[in-house]
């Protein structure tokens, strides 16, 4: 995955700022304190202005936001762990009970609460044999398909159907009836590769480049950074002096596939624990990687779009990226979706919801247009950090 006129994977790779911000008196007030408040100021502009709201409002939202996950945890500690749960457009939680009386225990806690036709576990299991159909032959012209909770439905969007295997694919997935949701029309995807804040991590002498992640550390505190797979190469240099050395990746073209991956640091390097915001105010402070729901508010940091903002859609999607130099489709599951614009070159940039680190950009629709700035109307698919770090046993640096 290289950065070329041809094939645009310019990886993304954040290194992040080590400052801080107290914030505003404004947003201070909006959160209801004249203390330091609880969301740095750039987080609540952008969230506001993403939403049509104001400052009061988008800070109100992340408060509730917050407040329904305390919730849902603490129900998980009490051994009603649900079937998945979702925000809808209106920032509510729901909760997927197994049976009427779960969900009056769910309603009890002060959560909204359903119960399914089917449910996340039984989605899984029919998202979980189209990805074993995948698996033996990349299904070119079936964009992705992922579980979504709040249709209660998996959906496999499409861009065309002309490959005996996406026909083959979409019979299978087809056998399913009103469980999959088939939607036509969609744009073609690529991983999206190419250094935060404004320099650009090199891959060694080749002129081509990706994006610094997160920072993170093992049992015996060796320091990693952790990155979307595709980004992953030998020799990696930060301003011209090499910083970190490919390790291990979980991606490999034309084979399915994971998009993660870690490098480890050189001496005398590190990651700092602030994402910063392209101008948009002072770098995000990370606070730790507890993953939101979907439907949760999130923003994301890259080298070729900046700050772009949206909500996290699904988990656990499987894509298939298509290769501009010929190559082979590849198959890349795990990913999570979003309304944050991303372009290529994007790849490796740290995602952020308030202040709980997300993941890394893997990819999106070939030649899409960020063209709003912090506003810009988009989509794209992040490789989940908590996902990562619990695959290669780190622990997250954060502040």
């Amino acid at each position: 995955m290289r950065n070329s006129r041809k094939y645009r994977l310019t990886a993304v790779c954040l290194v992040l700022s080590a400052s801080t911000v107290l914030g505003a008196q404004t947003v201070a007030q909006a959160q209801g304190t004249d203390a330091t408040p609880h969301y740095q100021p750039e987080m609540v502009r952008a969230l506001a202005a993403s939403l049509g709201v104001s400052d009061e409002a988008a800070a109100g939202r992340l408060d509730r936001q917050d407040t329904q996950q305390a919730k849902l945890a603490e129900l998980a500690r009490r051994g009603i762990a649900g079937d998945g749960a979702f925000f809808d457009a209106s920032g509510r939680l729901t909760v997927n009970a197994a049976d009427s009386a779960e969900a009056a225990t769910i309603e009890k806690a002060g959560l909204d609460a359903r119960v399914p036709a089917r449910g996340q576990a039984a989605l899984d299991e029919v998202k979980a044999e189209l990805d074993g159909l995948a698996a033996r032959k990349a299904p070119s012209g079936v964009v992705a398909w992922s579980v979504d909770l709040a249709s209660d439905k998996v959906t496999v969007k499409v861009n065309n159907d002309r490959g005996a295997a996406a026909r083959a694919f979409l019979a299978k997935a087809a056998e399913h009836g009103s469980a999959v949701r088939i939607v036509r029309g969609e744009e073609e995807a690529e991983a999206k590769a190419a250094i935060y804040p404004g320099s650009k991590m090199t891959f060694n002498n080749t002129g081509q480049w990706c994006s610094v992640g997160y920072g993170a550390r093992d049992r015996s505190g060796n320091q990693y950074l952790v990155t979307a797979g595709h980004c992953v190469t030998n020799t990696l240099r930060y301003d011209g002096t090499a910083f970190a050395k490919g390790y291990k990746t979980r991606y490999a073209l034309g084979t399915r596939s994971v998009d993660m991956g870690i490098l480890t640091i050189n001496p005398g390097h590190y990651i700092t624990t602030s994402v910063g915001t392209w101008g948009n105010s002072s770098p995000v402070a990370v606070r730790g990687g507890n993953r939101a729901v979907s439907g949760a508010s999130v923003c994301k940091s890259g080298a070729t779009t900046g700050w772009t903002c949206g909500t996290i859609g699904s988990y656990n999607n499987t894509v298939t990226y298509v290769d501009r130099n010929g190559g082979p489709d590849t198959v890349i599951t795990g990913l999570a979706t979003s309304s944050v614009c991303v372009e290529g070159g994007d790849s490796g940039g740290a995602y952020i919801s308030g202040n709980q680190a997300q993941g890394m950009t893997s990819g999106g629709p070939i030649d899409q247009q960020c063209t709003g700035g912090v506003y810009s109307r988009g989509s794209s698919y992040f490789q989940p950090l908590d996902d990562a770090l619990n695959y290669y046993g780190l622990t997250l640096n954060s502040n």
